[in-house]
């Protein structure tokens, strides 16, 4: 999955925070900015990744004490009882304001550098991804 590799500027733009604002004392708040709109975009995709992997934190132990079709069955529940809305609530209410922070390329609240739609478009984006790989579990059960 190509978006693994976003942890990358994440991180090194964290990094910089520091020596950005205590050496050179300028561009701190840039790379914390820019840090936000990266991890935004890479939890929504590492999120939904995990889930199809089964890789995501559950109960393991107590799961494991189900059979494979009990499992699957929880599974198919959860997805159906909490995903589903949970991701169909999230698409509905945060729909318009998405767009209009897509079509003003909003800011960060407090600096005004740009990327600030990129948080709302990943809110957006992984309410998506959630509600697709929902309904995909929900068809075809592994």
């Amino acid at each position: 999955m190509a978006g693994r590799w976003l942890v990358l500027p994440v991180s090194l733009l964290l990094l910089a925070q520091w020596p950005l604002r205590d050496l050179i004392q300028a561009g701190s708040r840039q790379a914390n900015d820019a840090a936000q709109a990266l991890f935004a975009l890479y939890v929504a995709l590492a999120l939904t990744f995990a889930s199809r992997r089964h890789a995501h934190l559950a109960a393991a132990s107590w799961a494991e004490s189900f059979p494979p079709a009990t499992r699957r069955l929880i599974g198919q529940a959860g997805n159906l009882l909490f995903v589903t809305p949970w991701a169909l609530f999230i698409l509905v209410t945060a729909t318009p304001a998405t767009l209009q922070s897509l079509g003003q390329l909003e800011a960060f609240p407090d600096t005004y550098n740009p990327g600030y739609f990129l948080v709302r478009l990943a809110t957006w984006g992984l309410a998506a991804l959630a509600l697709a790989q929902a309904l995909l579990q929900l068809r075809r059960p592994k």
